[in-house]
């Protein structure tokens, strides 16, 4: 059972503990990130702060748009549509021209 402020864990999800703790992998993000448009950089940084604050309020709220967007995902693994390794690649390549 999960407590409002704390994580599958049983640890705080306040955003006061150990502020100036980064993963690794959050680190390698954020030197990718530096490297995108500024608009791109805004619009995650947008999700970041909802997310934070689902997470300051014990519950992260999916917008209407993300839940679609999961509903659709569900369907495509269901009916077995994927994108290729190259189709991913090349996806990935449009955010690193940025």
């Amino acid at each position: 059972m999960l407590h409002a402020g704390y994580g599958p864990l049983g640890l705080s999800l306040s955003p006061h503990y150990l502020p100036s703790m980064k993963t690794k992998m959050l680190e390698e993000a954020l030197a990718k990130v530096e490297q995108w448009p500024p608009a791109v950089q805004d619009e995650l940084a947008q999700i970041a702060l909802e997310m934070g604050q689902g997470i300051a309020d014990g519950t992260y709220h999916a917008s209407a748009e993300e839940l679609a967007a999961i509903d659709e995902g569900l369907r495509a693994a269901q009916e077995g549509r994927f994108a290729t390794a190259a189709e991913v690649e090349a996806a990935f390549a449009k955010f690193r021209k940025g």
